[in-house]
């Protein structure tokens, strides 16, 4: 069966003619994107193309300006705490709170979703982030890499369907990325959904299933992982961004 023929059961994300404006700036320009349940897609683009945007409306976080778009079959207008409680989001910014501890963070936000033996889900997602020694110390006093950590174990916490990272490792230090990075990679591979912005080329596409790059609100290319390689898309990239990356 074509593409076009595959049911709404297949996809995790699909969006059609997804537009946002804020004011008179078009920060999403109408864009068509379906990503399949269990892939990784990587989204590129500079500064301002849109990539914060997108994720901000897939995550419910903003209202779109027109189009519509369905995570797990579920509309982001009509059903937004439901398309939460399937996500787990991590971004530059850790939305923690500086003056709790990390396991009252926790606490916070495993109530908030309902989690059940979340005491007992708390130790085991924050062995998996390597923070047992942290655990009550406040947000406020953990490096940006350590906080970083933390909301990586918000976001898994109630086993998401679907991970949103909107460029999770800005503002770390080679050290700590390689760290992040090593924490993220059991909870973005298997059967979870995957929709990750990003400015590191050799990164983005090592896990993708689908690569695309935003320009100015509009998706200018979209492909593959399995059809470029990092030096191929360098090109690319320049081509349909007229810089370099």
């Amino acid at each position: 069966m074509g593409e076009s023929g595959l049911s709404s059961t297949t996809w995790a994300i699909e969006a059609y003619g997804l537009a946002k404006s804020f004011g008179n700036t078009r920060a999403l320009a109408g864009i068509d994107l379906k990503v399949r349940k269990g892939d990784h897609l990587t989204v590129f683009g500079p500064n301002g193309a849109g990539k914060t945007t997108l994720i901000k409306l897939l995550s419910t976080l903003t209202k779109p300006s027109g189009g519509s778009a369905l995570l797990d079959g579920l509309d982001i207008r009509e059903a937004p705490g439901q398309i939460r409680s399937r996500l787990g989001v991590v971004s530059h910014s850790t939305f923690l709170y500086n003056n709790l501890t990390v396991s009252e963070n926790l606490r916070f936000y495993g109530r908030m979703y309902g989690v059940t033996n979340l005491e007992q889900r708390i130790r085991e997602v924050i062995s998996q982030v390597q923070l047992e020694s942290r655990l009550h110390d406040q947000v406020g006093t953990l490096s940006r890499g350590m906080k970083q950590r933390v909301a990586i174990a918000r976001a898994v916490l109630h086993d998401p369907l679907i991970m949103l990272l909107d460029e999770p490792d800005t503002g770390l230090d080679p050290h700590a990325i390689m760290m992040m990075r090593d924490v993220l990679e059991p909870f973005t591979s298997g059967e979870r959904t995957v929709v990750m912005t990003t400015h590191n080329l050799e990164r983005g596409i090592e896990f993708a299933d689908q690569v695309v790059i935003l320009h100015e609100g509009r998706v200018a290319y979209q492909a593959s992982g399995q059809e470029i390689d990092t030096a191929s898309f360098r090109e690319t990239y320049d081509r349909c961004i007229g810089m370099s990356i």
